[in-house]
């Protein structure tokens, strides 16, 4: 079963929310997982594909928004998440239909009012399907 981990944010922004998937991504990818960053549409997709290249000067994440790639990092939007199923960061406002077939998940929250009101919608969609959640208070 899916362990979901819900990182709530004390910050408000959009680009607050990608940069801490930057974060835990580069985190996760340094262990050795394989990561899908999954987002709302193209635009965010392409935003935050710029962001992993400009995230840390010393620092460099591999990955690719091409579901073709092979990369332990790749960065989607849709229903196609490439054959990664290791670790799921979700961006997106809604729950992703194929989030179950990833071990972990980490989804993001801003304090922004769409933000905080969406997470509460998917908390409630995977406590009620019993799933084991876990939140985090991210400060800074």
């Amino acid at each position: 079963m899916t362990r979901i981990d819900f990182h709530i944010l004390s910050l408000m922004s959009a680009e607050a929310a990608m940069h801490y998937a930057c974060r835990l991504t580069e985190k996760a990818w340094r262990a050795g997982h394989q990561v899908y960053l999954h987002c709302d549409d193209v635009d965010a997709t392409e935003a935050l594909d710029a962001m992993l290249w400009q995230y840390r000067d010393e620092s460099f994440i591999p990955h690719s928004s091409h579901p073709a790639d092979l990369n332990p990092v790749l960065i989607g939007c849709g229903e196609h998440a490439g054959e990664h199923c290791d670790v799921l960061v979700n961006l997106a406002k809604e729950v992703p239909t194929f989030f179950s077939r990833f071990k972990r998940l980490a989804e993001i929250v801003s304090q922004q009012d769409d933000s905080l009101s969406a997470s509460r919608e998917r908390y409630s969609f995977y406590k009620d399907r019993g799933y084991p959640l876990k939140t985090h208070t991210i400060t800074g």
